[in-house]
Formats: structure tokens, C-alpha cells, sequence
């Protein structure tokens, strides 16, 4: 997992970036001071992933980024419909600990024991 080079503290790096209002100018920023952010290395997709799995992996790698405060200050004050910022799961402009998957939930589990048979 690559890890982030800083030459400024996270403070001067926020304060940097306290006028900036959209990703790009949070990623130009980032770049312009030669940080390895995690959403500009690998798949973009991953913090818009549809699996839960997915997304977890996604605030796990935003979890050692020197901007994750200011990403998700700036996710907040934007309304960010959804994705990973910050650290944290957006779905419909909220912040949530956990994506549910897809589908209905089971209103009881399936017995483990049980076997399927061809009928």
C-alpha cells in the first residue's frame, strides 16, 4: 500500500485548501504539493463502488490520507449525493457507517445444516 510523502503539516496543507469549494481543486491542490492521495493511485471507481466490500477497502486506503479532513469538510459542504470521502460512506447526501448490499434482507437465516437437493 503506497504511503503519503507530506512536507507540510496537515494543518498548513488544510488551511491551504480552506478556499477550495471542488474535487478537482482539492486533487490539484494535492498534486501540486507532491502528495500520493489514494484516489489519484489505482481505480477511481473503487469510492463508487456498489459493493459494500468495495467501499470498505475505500476508507480503509482514505484512513492514512494527510487531506481526509478537508476531503470530507468539502464532501459536507458540497452535499456529495454519494461515494467515499473523507474517509466515509455517502448514500444520498448522508453520511452512513455501512453500505447495505443489494437486495431484501432475509426475515430468517437459512439453517446452515440444511443441503440443497435436486428435485
Amino acid at each position: 500500500m503506497p504511503t503519503a510523502t507530506v512536507s507540510a503539516s496537515e494543518e498548513a496543507f488544510s488551511a491551504l485548501l480552506a478556499g477550495t469549494t471542488g474535487v478537482a481543486e482539492l486533487i490539484d491542490s494535492g498534486s501540486s504539493t507532491d502528495l500520493d492521495l489514494p484516489c489519484q493511485v489505482g481505480d477511481a471507481d473503487l469510492w463508487f463502488a456498489e459493493k459494500p466490500a468495495d467501499l470498505e477497502r475505500a476508507k480503509v486506503l482514505c484512513g492514512d490520507c494527510p487531506v481526509r479532513s478537508a476531503c470530507l469538510a468539502g464532501a459536507l459542504a458540497r452535499g456529495e449525493p454519494w461515494g467515499v470521502w473523507g474517509g466515509e460512506i455517502f448514500e444520498r447526501g448522508v453520511v452512513v457507517a455501512r453500505k447495505r448490499p443489494r437486495g431484501r434482507p432475509r426475515k430468517h437465516p437459512v439453517p446452515e445444516s440444511r443441503e440443497w437437493s435436486a428435485a
